[in-house]
């Protein structure tokens, strides 16, 4: 931590080009982010942290008409100080840096604590930083037991705010650990998505996009599409068509390129979704496809799962999973559509598939989400925002937002006219 705090004295009045030139090597990192948990390993496109850089030097000020003629009044956007980056073990490097680039552009420095069961990619990001010739102790990387190391991160004194992407159990601990000290604090939590479906989508289009949604990765990525939310009229075709994709993925080792889905990322995970399953058998639902481990594969493999006629209640529908488990609920109107995808806690990501753009509009325009994708799933670019309402978070990561949580706006008055003022007299 004082390395941090060293170096945010000068980092912060680093000269913005001089911040927006630091970026590692394009060769070097699209070798690191090849792969993540769960997923097929294949390289990934261009980093966005290049793009994030390119605000670094558009934090700017403004100029505020008071109506008080003898002063001139302007804003100033300052780095908050240093950031604890807390990250997950699903996707660590993409979401480290859904966090470090706006961090840096803004000024801050960071200490980052990586998942103890993925911390290597972010030691070797660590090492790339260096190498783009950033000062010593602009990023600094603290690895350890996940609970004690990030607890005692959170509670730090040395810490101007806190960013973290994980569990809502975790989550909910987070900002408690940081109120002693009045850090700031961003959380991107889980969620429970709506994949809700019309019956005049494209349901060819609309299959893929829900095996996109919750199978990539495993079902082991927060804005996961757990809920397939059907019109009556088209829910058996599409169920029927969801199942045969669903039983065609290759699953397998995820260094194959042949493999399209991987296994679960711990023994706690593996169990935590085969519970799950347990309960949505105890509570009524059909097993559409799969329901249990992958036996030839053994591992922690579990199978690629569709689950039909739960209960409004059941855990399946309320409860971020984080596997390959899709739960399907059927509607006969919009209204209950919107009603149906709204009524969790979560509030992360949504889809809507339909040919009618009206429908697509209202409907998107409805929903309790951070994210909707109208014909379209699992989308996201550096310039966009992203982040949930309710308990699928605090703040927003990526696009013009995100460097916004990593400033503080000062106030500057001027006094133009040189005049003595009455002390009792204000403004």
């Amino acid at each position: 931590m004082p390395s941090a705090h060293r170096s945010w004295a000068r980092w912060r009045t680093c000269r913005t080009g001089r911040r927006r030139s630091r970026r590692p090597h394009h060769r070097s990192w699209r070798c690191l982010r090849a792969g993540r948990v769960g997923s097929r390993r294949r390289p990934g496109r261009d980093p966005g942290p290049c793009r994030t850089g390119g605000l670094a030097d558009k934090v700017q000020g403004d100029v505020i008409p008071t109506g008080k003629p003898n002063f001139l009044v302007y804003t100033q956007h300052v780095p908050v100080g240093v950031v604890g980056a807390i990250t997950p073990w699903n996707s660590p490097l993409l979401l480290l840096t859904w966090k470090l680039a706006p961090a840096l552009a803004a000024g801050c420095t960071v200490v980052v604590k990586p998942s103890d069961h993925t911390p290597a990619s972010t030691v070797a990001l660590a090492e790339l930083v260096t190498e783009a010739g950033f000062p010593p102790g602009v990023v600094n990387v603290v690895t350890g037991w996940g609970p004690e190391t990030g607890r005692a991160l959170a509670a730090h004194p040395g810490v101007d705010k806190i960013a973290f992407t994980g569990s809502n159990e975790v989550g909910r601990a987070v900002p408690h650990a940081a109120a002693d000290l009045f850090a700031r604090v961003t959380l991107e939590l889980g969620g429970k998505s709506a994949q809700i479906v019309f019956p005049d989508a494209d349901l060819e289009a609309a299959t893929h996009g829900i095996v996109s949604g919750i199978f990539a990765a495993s079902g082991q990525t927060c804005m996961a599409g757990s809920r397939l939310l059907v019109h009556r009229a088209v829910a058996d075709d599409l169920v029927r068509r969801v199942v045969a994709r669903a039983e065609s993925i290759v699953v397998g080792d995820p260094t194959d390129e042949r493999t399209e889905m991987g296994p679960l990322a711990n023994a706690r995970q593996y169990e935590k979704v085969l519970d799950h399953l347990s309960a949505a058998r105890e509570a009524g639902a059909t097993v559409a496809t799969g329901g249990g481990p992958d036996a030839e594969l053994g591992g922690y493999f579990v199978r690629p799962t569709v689950l039909c006629d739960l209960p409004a209640d059941a855990r399946a529908l309320t409860e971020e999973i984080f596997g390959p488990v899709l739960s399907v609920v059927v509607f006969d109107t919009e209204d209950e559509a919107v009603r149906i995808a709204d009524s969790t806690d979560f509030g992360l990501a949504a889809s809507v598939w339909t040919r009618d753009i009206t429908v697509a509009h209202r409907t998107a325009g409805r929903l309790r989400a951070g994210s909707v994708w109208i014909n379209a799933y699992r989308t996201v670019a550096p310039q966009v925002p992203f982040g949930g309402f309710g308990a699928s978070g605090i703040g927003r990561e990526s696009g013009v937002d995100a460097i916004e949580d990593y400033l503080e706006t000062r106030s500057v008055w001027v006094e133009l006219s040189g005049v003595t003022r009455d002390p009792f007299t204000l403004g």
